[in-house]
């Protein structure tokens, strides 16, 4: 995969891209990073950028043209017919696991990373493919967005986490939140691993991952539920679930 960032602070990038999983996966060919400063693609000579909003109003406004021809250029020399440009906005899509494998299946990813109050108008309308929020808040420009969603797309190729069932099973990627996990030692401060785990009996770990699965998106994200199927197992645990959360109710 390929993946460009238009930014006017390329600087940002280098300890986030030279750095750990986005690192390794550049070193093993899964994909390339190129962060480019897109006032080089300014046509006056002061490499402007900006410029007041027609109507007014305060702050400034990103113009279109040095976008329309930074995107033009990487997309010429693209091997993919038609890159999907990203603006990050928070307007835009709100960003999730699914967004991120949909996103993975991609050749070549353009990232635009504004600041200033907004975008022209017109570089949505026929230059951006995406419009994606990391969430319901407002950050200064479009880099940290840009990062979060490279780095979340970045460990679905193939090859890159090493092992290939590690993000199958992640948080979201199952519609359900991950189960708890525990590591050595069995006991430390008087606080035990769960003796299932001990057992060496895997299809009951497997069951007891399953349940506290659904328990922990029951207890934290129930709107998950909303949108995923329950076996008739899982329906049996969420009654579980339901008649504990009662009997606490009533012990307060």
């Amino acid at each position: 995969m390929k993946m460009d960032v238009l930014t006017l602070f390329p600087e940002m990038f280098s300890g986030v891209l030279g750095s750990s999983i986005l690192k390794r996966a550049e070193e093993i060919k899964a994909v390339s990073y190129r962060v480019v400063n897109f006032r080089e693609y300014s046509d006056n000579k002061h490499q402007t950028v900006d410029d007041y909003p027609y109507g007014g109003g305060a702050g400034m406004v990103l113009k279109p043209q040095p976008i329309f021809d930074a995107v033009e250029d990487l997309t010429a020399h693209s091997e993919s017919k038609k890159p999907r440009v990203i603006l990050l906005c928070p307007q835009g899509e709100r960003f999730n696991q699914k967004k991120a494998e949909e996103l993975a299946q991609s050749e070549h990813l353009i990232f635009v990373c504004g600041h200033y109050e907004g975008y022209d108008e017109r570089i949505r309308e026929h230059v951006v493919t995406d419009e994606i929020s990391i969430g319901d808040f407002v950050l200064t420009g479009g880099e940290l967005g840009a990062m979060v969603i490279i780095d979340s797309v970045v460990r679905l190729l193939p090859d890159v986490l090493g092992n290939e069932q590690s993000h199958i099973k992640d948080s979201f990627s199952t519609g359900l939140l991950e189960h708890p996990h525990y590591t050595r030692p069995a006991e430390f401060r008087d606080m035990k691993v769960p003796d299932v785990l001990l057992s060496g009996n895997h299809r009951l770990i497997d069951e007891w991952r399953a349940k506290e699965s659904l328990r922990r998106t029951f207890l934290r994200r129930p709107d998950l539920l909303e949108e995923y199927t329950l076996d008739d197992k899982q329906k049996k645990w969420l009654q579980e679930f339901l008649k504990e959360q009662e009997s606490d109710k009533k012990k307060s």
